[in-house]
């Protein structure tokens, strides 16, 4: 009987009932991790993983674990589709954190190049008594309808001045001469009446109303034909919506996602299903579609350095987007705009040889995860 290592304390509580749950079949069933790994087609480090409560295995896995020692595959699926959802839910807190980390560091970081010019200017002891201010190079400029009062005189300092000198805050900042003051005899042009005023605004509230009216009426009775169909030449596309219609943490939708990383955009985590699966040798390929955003990316786990995946969508605005697995045993493609998800697929190509490409699911089956 293999002898098992304390779970993690922070591991979330359904991944931990999962965890157990393993464990104990793996007990029952007499086998060590070893001989798990060779009936299962996963490698014994994987199965070390699993069992120890630090990697979520693969649902490939899991039902391969169900069928060597004879439990009932349904009933496993339904803990492991717990405890995925419990998972991604852990990855996104987790994510959420190391981006408040960084953002704190990188506050940080910038406070350490001290206060802004102004602050600084600000601290600066006051200038001693008699010295005079330089002149600004860029002195504020005065309306045509306002006239800068005149300078007062300048102190008599008691020593001998020239009759000719010009003061010194001419220079500093220019003074304009002061409008002639109108005539008061002059008659005044007439103002219109307060009745007339309210008048005219009331008319003008009253046909932006009649307006709104016709504007609502066109838009609820609608210009096309009865028969619901698309008119011709149109494409149906889905809609990329605007930013107040996006969920929380999704940042793009549609088209806009094209070729962009899911995790990176959002749509991961709660907003994605597996729509489709396929396992490929020992690796477990899918297919990722989020509603949220309109998209859907392959990804594939428990592969090896090398292998390549690829997503591919239907119709004749159709595009591919592929990806590569450089380190680690899991990858993804970045996404491609679909209407639904039925509308893509994916393909695997591993460094042993061997090929395959997902089968999509029904909807009942379609699980969440990150």
């Amino acid at each position: 009987m293999p002898r098992w290592r304390a779970l993690p304390e922070e591991l979330d509580p359904q991944v931990r009932e999962f965890a157990e749950q393993l464990r104990r079949l793996v007990e029952r069933s007499g086998l060590g991790i070893a001989a798990v790994a060779d009936r299962t087609g996963y490698s014994k480090t994987s199965w070390e993983r699993y069992l120890n409560g630090r990697l979520l295995p693969p649902r490939g896995a899991a039902e391969a674990l169900a069928e060597v020692t004879g439990t009932d595959v349904g009933h496993l699926g339904t803990l492991w589709e717990l405890a995925e959802r419990a998972w991604s839910r852990s990855e996104l807190r987790h994510d959420v954190t190391m981006e408040a980390i960084r953002v704190a560091e990188a506050k940080a970081a910038l406070g350490e190049f001290g206060p802004p010019p102004e602050k600084a200017e600000r601290t600066r002891k006051p200038a001693r008594a008699g010295a005079v201010a330089a002149p600004s190079s860029a002195p504020t400029a005065l309306r045509d309808d306002e006239a800068e009062p005149p300078a007062p005189p300048m102190p008599d300092s008691g020593l001998p001045r020239d009759p000719g000198a010009r003061d010194v805050r001419e220079k500093a900042i220019p003074v304009r001469k002061p409008k002639a003051p109108k005539d008061p005899k002059a008659p005044k042009s007439p103002k219109a009446p307060a009745s007339a005023r309210r008048n005219t605004v009331l008319f003008a509230v009253g046909a932006v109303g009649a307006l709104l009216v016709v504007a609502a009426g066109v838009l609820l009775l609608g210009t096309g034909s009865d028969d619901g169909q698309v008119a011709p030449g149109a494409i149906a596309t889905p809609s990329a919506g605007s930013p107040s219609s996006m969920p929380d943490g999704v940042k793009c939708t549609g088209a806009a996602c094209a070729g962009k990383d899911p995790e990176t955009m959002g749509c991961g985590g709660a907003h994605a299903t597996t729509a489709g699966s396929a396992t490929v040798g020992a690796s477990y390929l899918e297919v990722r579609y989020s509603k949220a955003c309109g998209t859907a990316w392959a990804r594939i786990t428990q592969a090896a350095p090398g292998d390549t995946l690829r997503i591919s969508g239907t119709g004749s605005r159709a595009v591919t987007e592929s990806g590569r697995v450089d380190k680690g045993a899991d990858g993804h493609t970045r996404m491609i705009p679909v209407a639904d998800s039925r509308q893509a697929s994916a393909c695997a190509a591993l460094v042993s040889g061997r090929k395959g490409c997902t089968t999509p699911r029904p909807p009942q089956e379609r699980t969440p995860e990150g």
